[in-house]
């Protein structure tokens, strides 16, 4: 039996998770985090092992006053060349503000239905991929790596079910870009296990060899059983939000992310190894939540892990 770490076993197969709490954690939060709050949150989720931190959104701030101030965060933050801070834009001015600012990785959501698209980006699905498009030729010889989250890829708050053949096509279309990986993203929440296994079995065959990875929402409590599913699936990349904390501005009742310290409980004690410690991960979900005035959504900072 591997030793159990604070980090996951040791000498266990590697999955990454990618923390989206600065991001997706604040963006719908009643009250917004200074500046230099959010800085020492992503430096402090660094520090705790996270290696690819989603950490500033470069949309309209009149939109999404929670994300203000994405230059000054980037200016801020400490920068360690094992720590990619990635970016998300929407548009070509959101990817000329984040290319100013020294994102190290930008990510752009592609919503696989035109009732999401609408209403988060006022554009159709496929404008939406003209402007990815547009994007990737932008970012030739940059050196700035590109990835795409296909949202409401399980379901939408508009649009109702999405069929599996719908995402594959939106994957498809990315699969012509630079794109080196592809994260299907249940946005609000109403994916199930033998959901997300068909899903992934026929957006790979579409991908091209791109890296797929996942992003739950524990909106109807199935965060963590897709999770799992998708590493049973093959899937190594995993979003996940401090504290538990997440939710989309433009999606109605669309509740918090999996926890990151709750998913690396499961994922550790199912024999892979993360880098992350659990213990300073809980103690900056507790942290958070104290700065946004509420309890943290996440199990793991108030049962402890196991064994003690």
């Amino acid at each position: 039996m591997r030793v159990m770490t604070d980090r996951g076993p040791q000498g266990a197969e590697p999955l990454e998770i990618v923390e989206v709490g600065p991001r997706d954690g604040l963006q719908n939060e009643d009250v917004t985090l200074s500046v230099d709050d959010r800085i020492t949150l992503i430096d402090r989720a660094a520090a705790a092992g996270a290696r690819r931190i989603e950490a500033v959104s470069f949309v309209n701030p009149a939109r999404v006053p929670q994300m203000a101030g994405a230059e000054e965060i980037m200016a801020g933050i400490t920068r360690d060349p094992d720590v990619s801070h990635i970016g998300l834009v929407l548009n070509r001015r959101g990817l000329e503000r984040a290319v100013t600012a020294g994102v190290d990785e930008v990510n752009v959501a592609v919503p696989a239905t035109d009732g999401f698209s609408t209403r988060n980006q006022g554009t159709t699905v496929a404008e939406m991929l003209e402007t990815l498009d547009g994007i990737d030729r932008e970012l030739e010889g940059s050196g700035i790596p590109l990835s795409v989250t296909v949202s409401t890829a399980f379901g939408c708050p508009f649009d109702g079910e999405v069929e599996p053949e719908q995402v594959a096509e939106v994957v498809r279309r990315v699969a012509d870009t630079s794109a080196t990986e592809v994260a299907l993203a249940d946005t609000i929440g109403v994916g199930v296990p033998r959901q997300v296994t068909e899903l992934l079995g026929r957006v790979g065959k579409v991908a091209d060899g791109r890296t797929l990875r996942c992003h739950f929402h524990n909106t109807r409590n199935t965060g963590y059983a897709n999770a799992l599913a998708a590493v049973q699936a093959g899937v190594r990349v995993l979003d996940s939000s401090l504290g538990g904390f997440g939710g989309c501005p433009f999606a109605p009742a669309a509740t918090g992310n999996i926890a990151t310290e709750d998913l690396l409980y499961m994922v550790h004690r199912s024999g892979f190894r993360t880098g992350m410690s659990i213990s300073e991960v809980a103690r900056l979900g507790d942290w958070t939540g104290e700065r946004l005035g509420k309890v943290a959504p996440a199990f793991l900072g108030r049962a402890g892990g196991f064994p003690a």
